[in-house]
């Protein structure tokens, strides 16, 4: 099988063939009953705990010190045999990059093996390079690196384990679950697939023109799309396959129907859901599947594509540093039935790049939120909130940090802004955890973070 790297916006990527999409026909949306309706039960613990989140979805995560979100596909291979492929889902932040030239590098080993009780292990090794353009794109902790390898396996019983390192550390993250891979004979369905990018397949034997999305994850709202690709094998004659989405309550918002003309090895089909369509929460996708029980899959609809945030009051509190302080108040004043349409347009205006699906502004402010809420942890449960993690929000990474005791009990930080010509004095006392800006450092604080707000 070839295997496929593909970059999230800013990681080096090898070349992916482009194929013509198949549309399904007969979508049909059904009403909601109002505005999106967010999880109740959402804390801010389990946003910085995407680890939980996923695995819950049915996916394989980890967290620290090399994090990842893995899937697996399963589709029917040549002959009797399946094809499992696996994605993984990383973040630039995962790895430890060094200066190449005017860029920066990382390289990481993905080890995946299938076993079997009695036989040798089907495994694979891979090292890929990763190359970014500047600092900050190495601190992004959102999606930025999809990899994907292929297998072919019989199907049966298996323990899947994958094992991600970074080559430029001893850090590696390492994750093992079963795994029961499924036979595809004539008159079945796959299960529903989500995807980046899809193609066409007629035999078995051609190789998958997909890019997975491994998280499942779409940001609510027009500008995203949640694609489902489904493959029908060896229909006799002409067969209609129903898909349904479920919200988390079980209530169907979505429902389509696949249309397979038969007389085919291998029949693909696709599904476009735009993202605005179901509610902010888990979902569950099901493919009727006229060779046995209905295929299903987890997906997420959340405000940001890669950040599990679906509780509007949630995200009001992750954004009171946000820069864009007009729209914050905005959404914060805005009723139940009003905070859909807003938020589209909040999004709208605050997005540098449009053409692209991402918010990088977003992007960048969730990144910088969960590195001060790790790097300050220090400081409490919340320590994103605390005036280190808000002045690192606000401004960014310092270009020195300057550390000394003043006294027994007194100990002074210092962060240095070249490119703002600010400096930030934060004090506390030995033996204490909490860091506070010197009443000094406060007023200089304010200004500069108006200078980066006037830069927006």
């Amino acid at each position: 099988m070839t295997a496929r790297f593909r970059r999230r916006r800013m990681a080096l990527s090898a070349p992916v063939a482009a194929a013509l999409l198949v549309a399904a026909c007969g979508g049909s949306r059904q009403p909601s009953g109002g505005p999106p309706t967010p999880s109740a039960d959402q804390t801010l613990t389990e946003i910085f705990n995407l680890p939980a989140v996923y695995n819950r979805m049915g996916r394989i995560a980890v967290g620290p010190p090399v994090p990842f979100v893995g899937t697996l596909a399963a589709l029917g291979g040549r002959g009797d045999s399946t094809i499992i492929q696996v994605g993984l889902s990383l973040p630039n932040r995962a790895f430890s990059f060094q200066r190449d030239g005017p860029s920066f590098l990382a390289r990481f080993r993905a080890e995946i093996s299938f076993n079997r009780p009695g036989q040798a292990p089907i495994a694979h090794i891979r090292d890929e390079l990763v190359r970014v353009a500047g600092f900050e794109e190495t601190q992004r902790s959102d999606e930025t690196i999809i990899f994907q390898q292929g297998f072919l396996l019989a199907p049966g019983e298996y323990t899947v384990t994958i094992l991600v390192r970074d080559l430029a550390a001893t850090a590696f993250s390492r994750a093992e679950r079963p795994l029961s891979v499924p036979a595809f004979g004539p008159g079945s369905t796959s299960g529903p697939i989500l995807t980046y990018e899809a193609g066409a397949r007629r035999q078995r034997v051609d190789s998958l023109p997909l890019i997975l999305n491994p998280r499942g994850s779409v940001a609510h709202g027009p500008s995203d799309t949640l694609l489902i690709y489904v493959e029908g094998y060896r229909f006799s004659q002409p067969t209609t396959v129903p898909v349904d989405v479920r919200d988390d309550r079980g209530v169907v918002v979505f429902s389509d129907t696949l249309r397979f003309d038969g007389g085919q090895e291998v029949e693909s089909r696709t599904v476009r859901l735009s993202a605005s369509t179901p509610p902010l929460g888990e979902l569950t996708i099901a493919v009727g599947n006229p060779g046995g029980e209905p295929r299903t899959t987890q997906a997420l609809v959340s405000f940001s594509r890669g950040w599990v945030v679906t509780n509007y009051d949630n995200l009001l509190s992750l954004l009171r540093f946000f820069p864009y302080v007009d729209w914050v108040r905005r959404l914060r004043e805005a009723n139940a039935t009003e905070r859909a349409t807003l938020w589209r347009e909040f999004w709208t205006a605050t997005d540098p790049t449009p053409e692209t699906p991402e918010n990088e502004a977003l992007d960048l402010y969730f990144t910088r939120v969960a590195i001060a809420n790790e790097r300050f942890r220090d400081e409490g449960p919340n320590a994103w909130r605390s005036d280190r993690g808000e002045v690192f929000i606000t401004l960014g990474e310092p270009d020195a940090i300057n550390t000394n005791s003043l006294t027994a009990d007194r100990r002074l930080e210092q962060w240095v802004y070249s490119e703002l010509r600010g400096v930030l004095l934060f004090e506390g006392q030995l033996g204490f955890n909490r860091m506070r800006l010197v009443p000094s450092s406060r007023g200089e604080f304010s200004r500069l973070r108006a200078l980066v707000q006037r830069r927006q």
